[in-house]
């Protein structure tokens, strides 16, 4: 039987698409605008690990916001869009990525209403990003805040402007807020458990890491979310010398609702002080430099048998490797007389 082979025209196809995905990883992001500004507006990133409930926090805040009489904008950064899905009851919205794409093919041009949509005050949008193995997530963040600017984003009136970021995702275009100093501040969302810190942790030395680079970026706080009071969380913000804006509980009522696509964080509802509370936190609590833990000194936050302490590092042999002796044949070398 004849091997398959791919033919010159798909192979030379296959080569072009992998340029086009490391063209498109490797450009640069337009310069941070710079021009006078015209409205104080609180711009904050919120990070965390995925799943630990960002955009709970975020859907509910926002909207407690907007009821308090402040103007809010929710951006999600999440190529799972899914940051405004509670606020609208579990409706999906049209992405700037996507919307674009089939403007761009028709020829026509995005406008602001079909991006962003509102709800009882709180306007909100999504970036999006591409499918999976198709193109380069921080690359499509990157084109969507250029997306922003053309459709006047330093002209906006909010009084604050929510984005919502993935925090293990390390690559450039998730950290572009800290780097390019396009937020006041950051807030860190985690709870007790040592993968959500070590995000938290990450975050946190990215800040300090750019803050030595003369940015102005700064940690405002941290949100512990779904708290089981047995703080971890608690201890890694003391530690890492940043506030706990506010501790949501791990409550069966408030798994219930947001399964259910509600928003919990309504005025006179059961958990509006908690969230009323967030929302002074999060418009007051000024960036401060975190101190990141080392690797050892977030694992000493957990029991010991919680995170394996006392286990050593037993090096692999070639014999493991190959699950068998391995035999040492000599060498073909020639090696010549008086080298």
């Amino acid at each position: 039987m004849n091997a398959h082979t791919a033919s010159p025209a798909a192979t030379t196809a296959q080569q072009s698409m992998a340029d086009a995905l490391r063209d498109e990883a490797a450009q640069e992001p337009d310069a941070v605008a710079t021009g006078p500004v015209k409205k104080e507006t609180q711009i904050i990133a919120i990070y965390g690990k995925g799943g630990i409930g960002k955009s709970f926090t975020l859907a509910n805040l926002s909207y407690m916001m907007a009821q308090q009489g402040k103007r809010v904008l929710l951006i999600g950064c999440d190529p799972k869009s899914d940051t405004t899905s509670l606020l609208f009851g579990g409706r999906s919205v049209p992405t700037i990525i996507e919307t674009s794409s089939k403007k761009k093919a028709a020829g026509e041009a995005v406008k602001i209403g079909d991006v962003c949509f509102k709800r009882d005050g709180v306007f909100a949008m999504e970036l999006g990003g591409p499918e999976v193995g198709r193109g380069c997530g921080g690359r499509g963040i990157i084109h969507g805040f250029e997306l922003l600017e053309k459709l006047g984003f330093h002209q906006w009136d909010f009084d604050y402007v929510l984005l919502d970021f993935l925090g293990d995702v390390v690559c450039g275009g998730f950290g572009l807020p800290i780097a390019r100093d396009m937020c006041q501040k950051v807030i860190v969302v985690g709870s007790n458990d040592l993968q959500s810190l070590y995000v938290a942790n990450n975050v946190c030395s990215a800040v300090e890491y750019f803050k030595k680079l003369g940015g102005n970026v700064g940690v405002a706080g941290m949100v512990i979310n779904k708290d089981d009071g047995t703080g971890e969380a608690q201890a890694f913000a003391e530690a890492a010398g940043i506030p706990v804006l506010s501790a949501i509980p791990a409550d069966e009522d408030i798994r219930r609702k947001s399964a259910n696509y509600e928003i919990v964080g309504v005025p006179g509802g059961r958990w509006a002080s908690v969230f009323e509370q967030l929302a002074v936190q999060v418009a007051e609590a000024p960036p401060v430099r975190p101190k990141p833990l080392t690797h050892e000194n977030l694992l000493g936050l957990f029991k010991g048998e919680a995170v394996g302490r006392g286990v050593v590092l037993d090096p692999a042999t070639m014999e493991d490797m190959c699950a068998a002796d391995v035999l040492n044949k000599p060498s073909l070398e020639v090696v010549y007389e008086g080298a």
